[in-house]
């Protein structure tokens, strides 16, 4: 019987206990072990046993809830939890019931129990807290291997260019989760070029800055992702993932939705327990180990996904939270569907596989830091089919718009290769609660829908589908779900209406993928049709037969085709699928054999880890490291590193750099002063990205501030021999107060720490020869740099180096080749691999594409070949193979070896004649062509032959053939060279036992050319026979600025004539030519763009002609405007100001000027533009500027350049101050003068000169009249001025129109009218004459010259309007009536009704018309204001 307890025992000496409880650590992850302990070591129907399992819990709800506090800070959380439990314990809510109170014995023993529970709990937490350490790092490590493992599985052709949009090939997914757990969203995505991913939550940027800690984003391996930590509601929302390149954008999006849990914003009381296994399996941590591969399936058979794992805490009653995915749908267990996790694994069994389960499957476990998922796709063939060439069973059928008593019903067609195609589909439906499968329709349903009726209200069925072609009936499909016959208001709705089937997918491309994969890709349909997918079909080159690559619709346009085989080659082609069945094949892609996608498979790999990190600076922010190499690479270069860091007391590894770094140093950055931080290294190549290196020794970041300088770096090894090896380091990067001078190096024995400085002085080069070394003994090395204050820190210890030479080890050999007497340097390696490269260094610094030498490589030797050897080839060469052991060598060339080695080379590559020139021609006079070499030195007992075109020609006629020992030429003279000399010409000398050859190629253009020059020398020759040009057309230029076209003759007689053309047309010139003086000249004054075109001179007599020909175009043109310009430029004068009505004009006086000329005005330095307001033009006798409308901007320097393309002549002008004023005033007084001119009164048209008509006629005198302001018209008869009566009336209409009316005239009306025009300007007085007659008189003479005519009527003449800025209307025309042949007397000039003319009358005949008045009386010029 167990004792009982005092109620005071009870109330404080189990507070002692509670700090070892919550000592232990123990998150909510352990409740499953620890409550089990700590309730097992005290009696279960002991009251203490109730007591202490509340205390339990309570301070179990504390750990939980204290958890990331705790892994922070244990001291912290150990205070937290006393203080907490001691209040509990504390709580006056609860009193010890009398019969509870224990005796003094009973509280001893409580005590004792008490205290045994205590150290139990501690050392299961140690226990515990060890072995999750362990696990962890074990974890990592292998999640790390299987994570490289996978993605060499996964790469994909890194040296493919084809251009990609962006494209998710693993979507985002939505998550629900906890309030306070982290969730984590990660998608894939592909594209050329790599596309950026930014991230959003309902569109606006996510930013890690903005909030510290709450989100942060990835990028490893290429997979993109968003981490939220400890989710609250305001997190619920919409994110997604853009990805961008310059070809386009894709957009991933998925939902975040954050739960509250029930009552968490209430206060926990001590007894309460919360619920724990919803929260429970979010906070383990969960690893994948062995995942399930891509599947393939029969249908009917089953078949188990499986994906171990490791859980830390391994808890039997928690295990993690398992999701099974098929095609980003979530699968819920069922009949065909049957799930389990827990055992260290998660699985995923189909026991009765159909074609509706292919597909990709994912699983998704959720862990603490979010979620982890592995993705497979699985296949399903179809099952033997029930008749030789039936077709496979239909899939995905599905019900539709379900009503009462009709259900539609539709499925997906399978794929048909080399069956029969399908005619037609039968539907089966089978009733709920029985096994009775009744058969819808009679005939085949040739589409993947039909309508099945006659069902019962409220009873349920099932419906399956088999398709139908020539050889028989299919399988049935997986039967649908139950549909139960109901009035629904609204079902789901088959959509689609288009008819037909779509059209063929586009171009379909097959690329490599893996040693048993090929990723296929094609271009979607034309018409779509409400595509429900595609088929892909593939066939090895040479079969006939086709064979699926899926059995079920995929939907996106690509797919990668597995369970191929290695090396074979495939072709494959893209079928669309719809509710009416399958479209055209697509065309057959090109062939693709089945291999890796980096070309060799297994032998491309990762490359190994690189070693050797070291510390090279600190500022205290940062640290710079170094690392060396890895010693394989993989079977590609190393092109990538990566580098991640971690406090020196944590476990997690954090990346520093996003982006590759190339070189093999890195500077790290944002560190903490004070911390140590570990860091490792990984490296990459084609293949991918290799095995992180070891951790390095833990590095304080703090700031150096010595003055001496940091360690080297770097240290390698070469040439290592039995008893010597060479040493090589790069300079350090920190060097502290000043440069470095020079560097020790030291050395020990390996495991021991007594180090020998090597060299007694500093050397100032990187590299030593160290030697003394005993044979097979490893030694150690370390490199000090030195400044001017003293020897700074020694550099990483190197690598044990054993000095023993690789066994078969050669030197490098120097020699002279045999054949092309060439001096080379020359190693044979004893090992070599297939990636090994041969790197050739001068005095230890490496060689690159260097014109003095060349490097060959063939098989294990590599050729060092020197073009022109001399004095600055001297030095230390030294070669090392890489992706070896260590294979190296050196070799000193020294000036005496270099110097036998010449002699050699020269005897090798002189065993023939020398030549200082090879063979050769030139064209002599009268056409002789002369084909001649000349060697250094010629023996008298020379021999030579000329062979043409494979013949052997001599002396002879025709051709002369001849040598000169002392000079060393041997020739041959060509008299007539003509077409058939065309070809190959060579000469063969033999001179003792030294003998050369040399040919020359005279074919095609370079022929012609000689031939050309023969022919040329030969008509030069005939030419000069006769009368001939000495020199031939060319140019001068007189001081007038006149070109000369001059050419000088030459054997000439007193017959001789010269004739000028010009475009072929004959020049006569004022004087003729004159050819006895042996110079003739054709002057071109004025010289201009006008004078362009090809000149040609003739000179003939009775022994021929000859003609010189000079074309003034294109650059002979320019030379000529620059002679002149040189000329006028010379002799232009200062510039002088002109002022006229416009503006202010600048003028320039020369010889000769022409726009052509390089003219080119200034104003204060600035280039003018010809423009409105800057006017540029000139003369034949000077160039002008003018500054329309003058003002203060235009005062200043201004000057004038004109350029002959070797010299500038310039001329100024300074328009400021009183010149400006001056020039100004006259300006006004001359534009006022101008616009008094142009706006006062005048007379525009109308009137004419003299009006003779019969009495009894009515006259009108009508004219416009012009002037601003309108002018005042006054009419005079006789010198008298007219005023208005009923006889006689004035008008004046519109300001523009003037007229005088006389009513039925009489011979008193006849005399001198004239009008007088005036405003404030000046005006105008025009005269008008009028003859009045009788009737029966005869018609007076005509006055002022005119003609006779039977009768003259008044007629207004055009005048041009005077310029204005305003309209100025058209003057008015009357009509005159044609002459009337009836009578003598014609009609005279009805009265208008208006005083204003119409304007569109026609012009009257030309014989009636009279001239313009002359225009005289002008009012003068109004005086300037």
């Amino acid at each position: 019987m167990v004792p009982r307890f005092q109620a005071d025992g009870c109330s404080r000496k189990p507070s002692n206990n509670v700090p070892n409880l919550m000592r232990a650590g123990m998150d909510l992850t352990n409740v499953g072990s620890i409550f089990t302990v700590a309730v097992g070591l005290v009696s279960r129907s002991s009251p203490f046993s109730i007591s202490l399992r509340n205390l339990f819990m309570m301070s179990l709800s504390v750990s939980s809830e204290n958890r990331m506090e705790y892994s922070k800070s244990s001291s912290k959380s150990v205070s937290q939890a006393q203080a907490q439990a001691t209040e509990a314990m504390a709580e006056q809510a609860y009193t010890v019931p009398v019969f509870r109170q224990r005796t003094a014995e009973e509280t001893e023993e409580y005590q004792r129990v008490s205290k045994n529970v205590g150290k139990g709990l501690a050392v299961i937490q140690e226990e515990l807290h060890r072995m999750r350490i362990a696990t962890k790092a074990q974890v990592e490590s292998l999640e790390i291997q299987k994570e490289v493992k996978g993605m060499m599985r996964k790469r994909v052709d890194l040296l493919e260019e084809i251009p990609k949009l962006p494209d998710f090939l693993v979507a985002l997914r939505p998550h629900t989760v906890w309030e306070k757990t982290p969730v984590k969203l990660f998608c894939t995505v592909e594209g050329n070029p790599r596309p950026i991913v930014k991230w959003y939550k309902d569109g606006v940027p996510v930013d890690p800055l903005s909030t510290p800690g709450k989100y942060k984003i990835e990028n490893k391996y290429g997979v993109h992702s968003l981490i939220v930590s400890r989710c609250v509601v305001s997190d619920t929302a919409e994110y997604s993932a853009v990805a961008t390149n310059q070809h386009g954008t894709a957009t991933s999006k998925a939902k975040i939705i954050v739960k509250r849990p029930a009552g968490a914003g209430e206060s926990c009381h001590l007894g309460l327990v919360p619920h724990l296994t919803e929260i429970h399996a979010s906070k383990l941590d969960v690893s994948l180990l062995d995942r399930f591969p891509v599947s393939f399936g029969v249908e009917g058979n089953s078949i188990r996904l499986v994906c171990t794992m490791v859980v830390v805490p391994d808890l039997p009653n928690i295990p993690p939270i398992a999701q099974w995915y098929r095609d980003d749908k979530l699968l819920k267990p069922s009949k065909l569907v049957e799930m389990s996790v827990g055992g260290g694994a998660a699985s995923l069994t189909l026991p009765h596989l159909a074609k509706d389960d292919e597909g990709l499957y994912t699983l998704r476990i959720f862990t603490k830091d979010g979620t982890a998922e592995h993705s497979a796709y699985l296949f399903v063939s179809d099952a033997a089919p029930s008749a030789p060439g039936a077709p496979g069973a239909p899939m995905s059928v599905k019900a539709y718009d379900i009503n009462s008593d009709y259900v539609l019903v539709a499925w997906k067609p399978p794929n048909t290769v080399n069956e029969a195609p399908i005619t037609g589909y039968f539907v089966d439906r089978c009733e709920a609660g029985t096994d009775t499968w009744v058969q819808c329709n009679d005939a085949p349903v040739k589409i993947c829908k039909y309508p099945v009726h006659g069902l019962r209200v409220g009873h349920s069925y099932y419906f399956r589908v088999r398709a139908v072609n020539s050889s028989g009936i299919s399988r049935p499909s997986r039967k649908s779900d139950k549909v139960t016959a109901l009035d629904a208001a609204e079902s789901e709705r088959l959509q689609g209406t288009d008819e037909g089937v779509p059209s063929a997918p586009g171009h379909v491309v097959a690329t490599r993928n893996t040693k048993s994969s090929v990723f296929v890709q094609w271009e979607a349909p034309k018409h779509l049709k409400h595509l429900m997918g595609y088929y892909i079909d593939g066939r090895v080159v040479g079969a006939k037969e086709w064979f699926a690559c899926n059995h079920k619709p995929f939907k996106h346009t690509r797919f990668v085709v597995h369970g191929l085989i290695p090396g074979e080659t495939y072709v494959f082609r893209v079928q669309a699928v719809n509710l009416f069945g399958l479209s055209e094949e697509s065309q057959e892609s090109s062939p693709i054999a089945v291999e890796p996608a980096l070309g060799k498979g297994a032998e491309y790999a990762t490359p190994s880890s690189p070693f050797g990190i070291t510390m090279l600076s600190s500022d205290g922010s940062s640290i710079t490291v170094a690392w060396k190499s890895p010693k394989h690479c993989g079977g590609s270069k190393v092109n990538a590193y990566y580098i991640d860091k971690r406090d020196a007391d944590t476990l997690v590894w954090k990346e520093v750099n996003l982006n590759a770094v190339t070189e093999r140093m890195c500077t790290v950055e944002n560190l903490k002063e004070g911390t140590f931080y570990e860091f490792r290294v990984t490296a990459g190549n084609m293949a991918g990205v290799g095995l992180p290196s070891a951790a390095s020794v833990p590095m304080k970041c703090e700031a150096w501030t010595m003055e001496e300088p940091g360690p080297a770096y770097d240290l390698s090894f070469s040439e290592v021999r039995s008893h010597s090896l060479v040493i090589l380091w790069r300079a350090p990067i920190y060097t502290g107060a000043s440069a470095v001078t020079g560097y020790f190096v030291d050395m020990a024995k390996k495991g021991s720490s007594e180090f020998v400085t090597v060299n007694q002085e500093a050397v100032s080069h990187r590299y030593l020869q160290v030697t003394g070394l005993e044979e097979g003994e490893s030694y150690v090395f370390r490199v000090r740099a030195v400044n001017a204050h003293g020897v700074g820190k020694p550099s990483q210890l190197s690598e044990p180096v054993c000095a023993k030479a690789i066994p078969g080890t050669k030197e490098i050999v120097a020699g002279v080749d045999e054949e092309t007497g060439d001096v080379f340097l020359s190693l044979e390696a004893c090992e070599i691999c297939e990636m090994s490269k041969f790197v050739w260094s001068k005095n230890y610094k490496l060689i690159s594409d260097c014109p003095r030498v060349a490097v060959t490589t063939k098989g294990r030797t590599s050729r060092l070949t020197f073009t022109n050897p001399d004095k600055d080839d001297l030095g230390k060469y030294s070669v090392i193979v890489t992706d070896t052991d260590g294979v190296s060598a050196s070799h000193t060339l020294t000036e005496d070896a270099l110097n036998t080695m010449l002699e050699l080379s020269y005897a090798i590559r002189h065993p023939i004649v020398p030549l200082k020139h090879g063979l050769n021609y030139e064209v002599l006079e009268k056409g002789h062509v002369r084909f001649w070499l000349q060697a250094v030195k010629l023996s008298p007992s020379v021999s030579y032959r000329f062979i043409v075109n494979d013949k052997e020609v001599t002396s002879g006629e025709g051709q002369k053939i001849s040598h000169d020992v002392a000079t060393g030429i041997i020739q041959m003279t060509v008299d007539h060279f003509t077409r058939a000399n065309e070809g190959t010409y060579t000469v063969q000398i033999h001179d003792g036992k030294a003998k050369t050859q040399s040919s020359l190629v005279l074919v095609g253009d370079v022929f012609k050319a000689a031939l050309k020059e023969a022919e040329f020398q030969r008509k030069e020759h005939i030419r000069k026979q006769g009368p001939h040009f000495s020199e031939y057309l060319y140019f001068t230029v007189t001081e007038d600025c006149t070109v000369m076209l001059v050419c000088k003759v030459a054997n000439v007689k007193k017959e001789s004539t010269l004739h000028w053309y010009k475009d072929d047309e004959e020049i006569v010139p004022d004087t003729p030519p004159n050819v006895m003086s042996g110079s003739c000249a054709l002057p071109l004054p004025l010289f201009s763009r006008k004078d362009h075109g090809v000149y040609k001179a003739v000179l003939s007599d009775d022994r021929g002609k000859d003609t010189s020909v000079f074309d003034i175009s294109g650059k002979v043109f320019d030379d000529i405007i620059n002679a002149i310009a040189q000329i006028a430029g010379a002799s232009a004068s200062e510039l002088v100001l002109q002022c006229t009505p416009e503006g202010i004009r600048l003028q320039c006086y020369m010889n000769y000027y022409t726009e052509e000329m390089k003219t080119i005005w200034k104003h204060k330095e600035n280039k003018i533009a010809s423009s409105e307001k800057m006017r540029i033009g000139g003369t034949a006798e000077m160039a002008w500027m003018q500054i329309c409308d003058p003002s203060d901007k235009e005062k200043g320097h201004y000057s004038m350049e004109i350029s002959d393309g070797v010299k500038t002549h310039t001329r100024t002008f300074d328009l400021s101050g009183q010149a400006y004023t001056d020039a100004y005033e006259e300006y006004l007084r001359l534009k006022a003068a101008a616009f008094a001119e142009k706006n006062r009164g005048r007379v525009v048209g109308g009137l004419p000169d003299v009006v003779t008509i019969m009495e009894e006629k009515s006259l009108s005198l009508t004219c416009t009249v012009w002037g601003e302001p309108t002018p005042e018209v006054t009419w005079f008869k006789n010198e008298q001025e007219v005023a208005s009566t009923e006889h006689t009336r004035v008008m004046f209409d519109g300001g523009k129109f003037a007229s005088l009316v006389i009513n039925k005239v009489t011979p008193e009306d006849s005399g001198k009218y004239s009008i007088n025009v005036r405003n404030k300007y000046g005006g105008e007085f025009v005269e008008i004459t009028v003859s009045v007659y009788r009737h029966g008189e005869k018609i007076p003479e005509p006055k002022l010259g005119q003609a006779k005519a039977a009768a003259t009527t008044p007629v207004l003449p055009k005048s041009p309007a005077p310029p204005s800025k305003t309209p100025t209307p058209t003057p008015s025309k009357t009509q005159t009536p044609a002459p009337s042949m009836k009578s003598p007397t014609p009609a005279s000039t009805p009265i208008s009704k208006s005083p204003t003319p119409t304007p569109k009358s026609p012009t009257p005949p030309r014989s009636v018309k009279s001239p313009t008045p002359p225009r005289f009386m002008k009012s003068p010029t109004p005086p300037r204001k």
